[in-house]
């Protein structure tokens, strides 16, 4: 081979990798793969970003409900107010108000039994609001558990059809099987790719979502305390 071929081999050659190369050179078993890692990782962003504006709109729906909601000396008036309902903090308190108006509705009610129902009412209210803001969370981890596995399986296949080639071709050099290896090993990084962040943001949502539920819990045991002391007052 002359050193003019040579010299014109080297410019023609890429001078660094293009993803969507690797990705139209790829076995169509492997551009399965990509293509489902791509859309975990796009859908997993879009949890990322969606959930972080509800979260930080939920903080402060709550902090404004609650703030107005000690003023009140009526609770019963809450019924009747629509923003009690948008918000986690407002449908705790009328869950609270619906089953203490029920205890109080039956003659000769039992004080300590009525406190207990309030209780149990508010805390399953927290525990749904907690389980609302955290079920998008579960593709988060699935995600970040499953994909690098997917990824593996892509470039466990992408090997395996470059051995194959070199077998048909009968020739082992790197210029054969190199091609092939680039492209699978590209599945994996597409699957740490989509993995990593979604790992990063289901521990960070987790602990947000753990945060705001202690954040319920609190407003309702001051709640309940409320609704202890004016059922003693009946």
């Amino acid at each position: 081979m002359s050193a003019i071929s040579i010299l014109a081999q080297a410019a023609a050659a890429p001078q660094r990798l293009d993803p969507v190369k690797l990705f139209l050179d790829a076995d169509i078993v492997v551009q399965g793969v990509m293509v489902g890692l791509l859309l975990a990782a796009v859908w997993a962003w879009a949890i990322i970003v969606g959930f972080s504006l509800r979260m930080a709109s939920a903080r402060r729906a709550c902090a404004a409900f609650e703030r107005q909601f000690w003023k009140v000396s009526n609770l019963t008036t809450l019924r009747e107010d629509d923003s009690a309902k948008r918000t986690a903090s407002g449908r705790v308190a009328l869950s609270g108000i619906d089953e203490w108006q029920r205890s109080v509705s039956v003659a000769g009610f039992d004080l300590e039994g009525a406190r207990q129902r309030v209780g149990t009412a508010l805390d399953a209210a927290v525990a749904e609001e907690a389980d609302v803001l955290a079920g998008r969370l579960t593709f988060l981890a699935t995600t970040g558990a499953v994909a690098p596995f997917i990824g593996l399986f892509g470039t466990v296949w992408g090997i395996m059809n470059s051995f194959f080639q070199i077998g048909q071709q009968q020739n082992s050099s790197l210029a054969v099987v190199a091609p092939g290896i680039s492209e699978a090993l590209f599945a994996t990084a597409l699957g740490l790719f989509a993995a990593i962040p979604a790992v990063i943001a289901y521990n960070r949502f987790s602990a947000s979502v753990n945060r705001f539920e202690a954040r319920l819990q609190r407003f309702a045991d001051r709640f309940h305390a409320l609704v202890s002391s004016r059922l003693e007052q009946r």
